[in-house]
């Protein structure tokens, strides 16, 4: 029974030779493994070899900081340093030199610019009276006499006064058309009355009415209020000037509802401020009046 279960089971019985094999596969690739004491002795080693490259490099960086602070070289940082101080030193002086010539060229152009402004202010002649004009016109006319006798045969109203002829037409001329001044009081008599029958037509025609049409939204206490009372009370109100309307319920909510009415007001003899006290006087069914729309007509 032993054996038979045995030779059921997988067991590995000649691993330790798979583990040798192995082994000695890895010492042929990477060599014999070394014990733990070698390990150890090759660590310090390396360490103490870290150790003296460190102080060597040290020692020769403070060598290389002595050498250059002391005796630095055409090729060293200062060299650098110093150079390009001199050229932005330079460049400061150019760059001043530079600015002065423009505050020189801008204070010459201002100097030129007031010379010209002074210039053509003395240039430019004020306008000249129209009087001026007339002398050359009199220079010709004492040069020339042919000009000055003609002169005056074209517009002898100018430089003298009406001569007989003129002043005989003006007297045969009637502007208002009558021959003596009792045919001018006909006419200022007429004209009188024409203007007065002009006032009385005028008096007697009617002046336009100013009128508006309003729209009054009158809102109850409740629900519970008698709409058509509300409205035979707000069509009670009569004035001179006053004519009511259609009007309808809107609802309002809750089932609230307000009269909406439709009147029509002469301005001079009804306000609206006058129609609102007289409707809110029936306080049992109106709580407010408000003006939904005005137009004048």
């Amino acid at each position: 029974m032993a054996t038979n279960f045995l030779m059921h089971e997988k067991i590995w019985f000649d691993k330790f030779k798979y583990d040798d094999a192995e082994r000695r596969y890895y010492e042929q690739m990477n060599g014999p493994v070394a014990s733990p004491s070698c390990k150890q002795e090759n660590g310090a080693s390396t360490i103490l070899r870290d150790i003296a490259r460190a102080r060597e490099n040290i020692q020769k960086s403070l060598a290389g900081s002595a050498s250059t602070t002391s005796s630095p070289g055409p090729g060293g940082d200062q060299n650098e340093l110093v150079t390009r101080i001199a050229n932005l030193e330079v460049e400061n002086q150019n760059l001043r030199s530079v600015v002065a010539d423009l505050q020189l060229a801008i204070s010459k152009l201002e100097t030129r610019l007031n010379v010209l402004e002074k210039s053509s202010t003395s240039h430019h002649p004020s306008p000249t009276p129209p009087t001026q004009h007339v002398i050359p016109m009199k220079v010709e006319s004492r040069v020339t006499p042919p000009k000055k006798v003609e002169l005056p045969s074209a517009s002898p109203a100018m430089k003298g006064g009406p001569s007989e002829a003129d002043e005989d037409e003006d007297d045969d001329i009637d502007l208002f058309g009558s021959d003596n001044e009792e045919e001018d009081q006909e006419a200022a008599k007429v004209r009188e009355e024409r203007l007065r029958q002009y006032a009385e037509k005028k008096s007697k025609k009617p002046g336009l009415i100013a009128k508006s049409s309003i729209l009054l939204d009158v809102k109850p206490w409740d629900d519970e209020t008698d709409m058509a009372k509300m409205e035979e009370c707000v069509r009670s109100i009569q004035m001179d000037g006053l004519v009511w309307g259609a009007s309808k319920l809107v609802p309002v909510g809750y089932g609230i509802k307000k009269l909406q009415i439709q009147c029509i007001v002469e301005d001079d003899k009804v306000g609206t401020d006058i129609l609102e006290e007289e409707i809110t006087k029936f306080e049992d069914y109106v709580q407010s009046v408000d003006i939904a729309a005005f137009n004048k007509i």
